[in-house]
């Protein structure tokens, strides 16, 4: 059996800002028994560079290393994983406009339904507030 510490591993990443994406799943699969795993006591850096919103500059993250057993199935499992971490990227819904809307990125008819939803479950919260706020009026 040969044992190999998760900061190693995550060298091996085809995409390193994708680090954290894969330490969620490492940990899921830990969980889940998929994979050996236990904690160390030390900590490593993550390979992503974060940015904060409106400053300038990257910062990074630490945790905690683990020690896996590396095995056939590991193996598998990583090299799934990583291909998945490369080619998958989240696509940013596309804010509702005029554009977008004439572009045929957005169906009118979904997000009137949504519109419509969102303004019937206001109505009906600020009826229900106002109906238990007289209830409690009555009362007193």
């Amino acid at each position: 059996m040969t044992y190999k510490k998760l900061s190693e591993q995550m060298q091996e990443l085809s995409n390193p800002q994708r680090s954290d994406a894969f330490l969620k799943r490492f940990k899921d699969a830990v969980r889940e028994g998929a994979i050996d795993a236990m904690n160390l006591q030390e900590r490593f850096t993550l390979p992503k560079q974060y940015t904060r919103r409106g400053n300038e500059g990257t910062y990074t993250r630490d945790t905690r290393d683990m020690l896996f057993d590396d095995t056939a199935a590991f193996r598998k499992w990583f090299e799934q994983t990583d291909k998945e971490l490369a080619m998958v990227r989240r696509q940013a819904r596309p804010k509702p406009s005029l554009e977008a809307i004439e572009s045929g990125d957005i169906d009118f008819k979904t997000m009137v339904e949504e519109t419509r939803r969102k303004m019937q479950a206001s109505y009906e919260k600020g009826r229900t507030l106002g109906q238990t706020r007289s209830k409690t009026k009555k009362k007193k």
